[in-house]
């Protein structure tokens, strides 16, 4: 499917003005959806990124980003966009109609916002390039879906806390079985799956965590930051992460669970070429994963492991990490603390940021980043000064993805 050359013309002469209103626009959407259809801010997106305007964000540079892209069509990087969409939306459930739903209130917006420089040429072309960019992710879905074994958007179920597990002062594992004790379904390494709580003002949110065990042992392990509210440069108060702190405070052994069937695009290839696994803070636990998949199954290919933190006593799975490592003949791991405490730096363990200027890289690695988008962001910069192709940098990112529209 592709854009008709006439609505191309018109995207092309318009594309400039909706994207530098863009900004107003997507924040007038939410508040039309979410006055129409309240639910969906209680019980479906969220409610801490939709008030720091993360989400807003997002969806304004997926919008751009894939308009941009059908002007200058790059198949590869349109696939990256919409399959990392598509994957998040299946682990919401997402269905059909409610791309109805979004294009009501969208083009609403959009009409309010740009008055009567949306003529109906200008009306159909944007409209044309929604349900192109809505089906194109339709489509997707379904096969996310079918390959899940899952009929469409049923992808909730109810497991059981078989383990709490502290991995640093403010982060937990918690093992997850089946309630009727059969094997949950397998996973690639690097997925995640979403939670759903109740909480106690009776909104029901969702977030998404990172499998952090082995995908052939027939549970699921996930692990949990505490976040505090903080403070931002600028002075904004960066709320307390809601749904984390619930299940940190509340979830124990032997409680049940709202979860649902894995997706995400981070997952290891199948190329044979050196691995390069690189975290920070909680982004360590899709790096995890990994690492218990390729200990488990012996892998012979050359693995680089990196991780920076704050010290070594907030790294999560710090010993677990240290103790995969040790189990691949083939791996190496290099630390760096921003405070190391008494501890001396030593060659594998480092003070301040990181910087891999003198790790060894071969340029056909194979590179997978998690951790706060400056982090990758200047890893991605430090690999391709290094001549690994930015096609062979994976990422993942914990919330609404601000990297698609920075071209990266």
């Amino acid at each position: 499917m592709a854009l008709s050359s006439e609505s191309k013309e018109v995207i092309a002469a318009t594309l400039p003005a909706v994207g530098a209103a863009i900004g107003d626009i997507t924040p007038l959407f939410y508040r039309k959806m979410f006055g129409e259809h309240p639910e969906l801010e209680r019980d479906l997106f969220n409610r801490g990124n939709q008030k720091q305007g993360e989400q807003q964000k997002a969806l304004a540079g997926s919008i751009a980003a894939f308009a941009t892209l059908q002007l200058d069509p790059d198949p590869a990087r349109v696939e990256a966009v919409l399959s990392r969409i598509a994957h998040k939306h299946a682990s919401l459930g997402i269905k059909p109609d409610e791309y109805w739903i979004v294009h009501k209130h969208l083009f609403e917006a959009i009409v309010e916002i740009l008055g009567e420089a949306i003529t109906p040429q200008v009306a159909k072309a944007w409209d044309e390039l929604y349900w192109l960019m809505a089906n194109t992710l339709i489509d997707l879905e379904a096969n996310l879906y079918a390959s899940a074994g899952v009929e469409t958007g049923e992808v909730w179920r109810t497991v059981r806390v078989a383990e709490r597990l502290y991995q640093s002062s403010d982060t937990v594992s918690f093992v997850l079985t089946s309630l009727d004790g059969a094997p949950l379904p397998s996973f690639r390494p690097g997925q995640y799956l979403s939670v759903g709580v109740k909480l106690p003002d009776g909104a029901r949110q969702i977030r998404q965590y990172s499998l952090s065990g082995a995908p052939s042992q027939g549970d699921w392990r996930i692990t949990v930051k505490r976040v505090a509210a903080t403070t931002g440069p600028d002075g904004t108060v960066i709320p307390a992460g809601e749904v984390s702190n619930f299940l940190f405070d509340n979830l124990f052994e032997g409680d049940e669970l709202q979860v649902t069937t894995p997706f995400g695009d981070l997952v290891l290839g199948d190329e044979d070429a050196p691995i390069f696994l690189a975290s920070a803070g909680i982004g360590c636990t899709p790096m995890i994963g990994m690492l218990s998949h390729l200990a488990e199954i012996g892998d012979q290919r050359k693995i680089s492991v990196l991780h920076a933190d704050r010290s070594a006593a907030a790294h999560a799975h710090r010993h677990e990490l240290a103790t995969l490592v040790e189990k691949i003949p083939s791996a190496d791991v290099y630390r760096w603390y921003e405070d190391l405490g008494a501890r001396q730096p030593i060659e594998t363990i480092r003070l301040g940021r990181a910087d891999i200027s003198s790790v060894p890289l071969d340029p056909k690695t194979q590179a997978y980043l998690c951790g706060p988008l400056p982090f990758m962001l200047s890893l991605r910069e430090a690999l391709i000064e290094r001549n690994v192709p930015a096609e062979n940098i994976h990422y993942e990112v914990f919330g609404p993805d601000s990297w698609a529209p920075t071209g990266a």
